[in-house]
């Protein structure tokens, strides 16, 4: 609801996968439910198969996100299968979306770079993307799940898979701010976040949260990006978020605010 207050349209607000592997993620469909159906906001779940695929489907969510990996180590690993057999898996997800008439979002990770083979070929990035679009995903986004890229890696991947996809970056070695400033620059108009910084897959050892929503809203409103979203609602949502996990969240603009905001002098 604090989200939404701020002007958030669009949340990924379940996984419908295995609370085996990820117990943080049981009680899916209940999450759904719970949500409802606010006008205006397009509620996403991330599925793993075509059964996690079904159960959002029949709990009424508005997209589904499906991810594979550029990297065949990770994506054996992650998901226990072979690329080849992800993008199989995925077609019959995009099946079932498609005569539902919902969206999918095709995440493609360690698209800058795998902790097991290195950098990823943008070539070999560009290549799954066809693929995946083939299949009959509706979006692409490409994640930085280990917090690799730089602006380079940004720019050399985006040459070659073009600008109309998203981006999904993560804090690990601090550059996700301005690896999203780079996507910006390039063209990039779409962006996965996260409040106050939270999150970092399970899978990969030491990954960080994704870039704050606050954060990156914060440097939009001072580059005159116009985003819809009220940054100081954001942070109130960030600490809300704060005391639900009971920890401090990562994000820095939570805690010190915007550079807009201003101090009572004496």
């Amino acid at each position: 609801d604090a989200l939404i207050m701020a002007g958030v349209t669009h949340l990924e607000i379940a996984a419908f996968v295995s609370p085996t592997s990820v117990p943080s993620m049981a009680g899916a469909a209940e999450v759904v439910a719970e949500v409802g159906r606010p006008d205006g906001v397009t509620r996403t779940a991330l599925v793993p198969n075509a059964r996690g695929a079904e159960m959002a489907l029949a709990a009424g969510v508005d997209e589904l996100t499906v991810t594979i990996s550029a990297s065949a180590v990770y994506n054996r690993n992650n998901v226990h299968m072979t690329i080849d057999e992800s993008v199989e898996q995925i077609g019959a997800i995009c099946a079932l979306a498609s005569a539902a008439n919902v969206p999918v979002d095709a995440v493609v990770s360690c698209a800058f770079g795998s902790p097991y083979e290195g950098d990823i070929a943008p070539a070999t990035v560009s290549l799954l993307a066809e693929r995946l679009r083939a299949q009959g995903a509706t979006n692409l986004t490409l994640a930085d799940t280990t917090g690799v890229a730089t602006p380079r890696r940004i720019h050399d991947v985006l040459a070659l898979t073009g600008v109309g996809v998203g981006l999904h970056l993560h804090e690990t070695r601090g550059t996700g701010l301005v690896n999203a400033y780079a996507g910006m620059l390039a063209g990039v108009r779409r962006f996965d976040t996260s409040v106050g910084g939270l999150g970092g897959s399970p899978f990969a050892a030491g990954a960080a949260g994704n870039v704050a929503t606050e954060e990156l809203v914060a440097l939009c409103d001072d580059l005159g990006v116009h985003t819809g979203l009220g940054v100081d609602l954001l942070i109130e949502a960030a600490l809300l978020a704060e005391g639900l996990v009971g920890h401090p969240v990562p994000s820095r603009v939570a805690h010190v605010g915007p550079r807009s905001r201003r101090v009572e002098g004496n």
